[in-house]
């Protein structure tokens, strides 16, 4: 079975196909809006549908205080 993949740092999460980018996240306790997704060198959203053979880059984002 084709699976999406998700990268963080040096750690690589199968996810099933047809989950939205946030459930996935969730389902591996990544924090979404702690991460910024990149599929294709193209930043996605949150709702987006992950389909099979999809390899999405997470970048951890830091996120501090007030300014």
């Amino acid at each position: 079975m084709m699976v999406a993949k998700m990268i963080l740092r040096d750690k690589e999460y199968e996810v099933k196909p047809g989950m939205a980018l946030v459930d996935a996240l969730k389902k591996h306790n990544i924090v979404p809006e702690s991460v910024i997704a990149i599929r294709n060198g193209e930043m996605i959203t949150d709702d987006e549908i992950l389909r099979a053979g999809d390899m999405v880059k997470l970048i951890a984002v830091i996120s501090g205080g007030s300014f």
